[in-house]
C-alpha cells in the first residue's frame, strides 16, 4: 500500500496584474454570453411566434437556439482556459 508522505503542494505565487487581466477577460467573456442570452429572452418575450420557425430539420428555433447557448457557453469557457494559461517556458 501507498504511503502518504509527501511534501505539502507548494504555494503558487499571487500576481495582481495577471488576476486583473484574468478578471477582466471573464467580464469581457460573461458580456458576450450576456448579449447572446439576452437575446434569447427578448426573443422569447417580444416575439414568440419566431421561436415556433422549423428553420432547420423541422427543429423549432427555441431548440436551436438553447443549444447554441450551450455550445456557446463551452466555447467561451475553452477561449477563458486558453486566453488564461500560463506559458511554462519549458518548466514543469
Amino acid at each position: 500500500m501507498s504511503h502518504f508522505d509527501h511534501a505539502p503542494a507548494e504555494q503558487e505565487p499571487y500576481d495582481e496584474a495577471d488576476a486583473r487581466r484574468r478578471a477582466r477577460l471573464g467580464l469581457i467573456l460573461f458580456a458576450v454570453y450576456f448579449v447572446l442570452y439576452a437575446g434569447f429572452m427578448l426573443l422569447n418575450v417580444f416575439a414568440p411566434q419566431e421561436m415556433e420557425r422549423t428553420p432547420l430539420a423541422g427543429i423549432n428555433l427555441a431548440i436551436l437556439y438553447g443549444f447554441g447557448l450551450i455550445v456557446a457557453a463551452l466555447l467561451l469557457a475553452f477561449v477563458y482556459a486558453w486566453l488564461c494559461r500560463k506559458p511554462t517556458g519549458g518548466q514543469p
